[in-house]
């Protein structure tokens, strides 16, 4: 049997922009350690205090039994600029995508069936008359 995942990991890498309380790794123990500007949680998360750049680092430094070894370090460089993220492109629909009106008419003219507005052929949905005219309006 499988567990549920935990998420652990590094979630945003060395020099990518973070803001104050993003979330930088989420750990188990202490692989890696909180350097300047960065606090850890009672859970070994790590956590940004200011506003500025991820920076890792790997310091040799003395165990509690006197022998050197290898920590890893994470420390946001602080910037005086705001910090600007832009989201994460999602396979959500844009809001500038053109929609097609498709109107059924009959020979004489007249409307026939529904109004459809459709993005591709197979994802058809049937919307009011005042929806239609208004997207019409936009495409004009």
């Amino acid at each position: 049997r499988d567990s549920i995942s935990k998420r652990l990991g590094v979630k945003i890498f060395g020099n990518q922009k973070v803001k104050t309380g993003n979330i930088i790794i989420r750990q188990r123990g202490t692989a890696y350690h909180a350097g300047k500007n960065v606090m850890r949680c009672n859970d070994d998360t790590l956590m940004a205090l200011v506003d500025g750049i991820v920076k890792f680092t790997s310091k040799k430094v003395r165990n509690f039994t006197g022998v050197l070894v290898t920590r890893r370090y994470v420390a946001v460089e602080k910037s005086d600029t705001p910090i600007e993220i832009k989201p994460k492109k999602t396979g959500a629909k844009k809001a500038g995508a053109k929609l097609r009106v498709n109107l059924k008419t009959n020979e004489a003219g007249k409307k026939k069936g529904a109004w459809k507005v459709a993005r591709k052929p197979n994802m058809r949905k049937t919307v009011r008359k005042h929806l239609v005219a208004r997207i019409a309006k936009k495409n004009k």
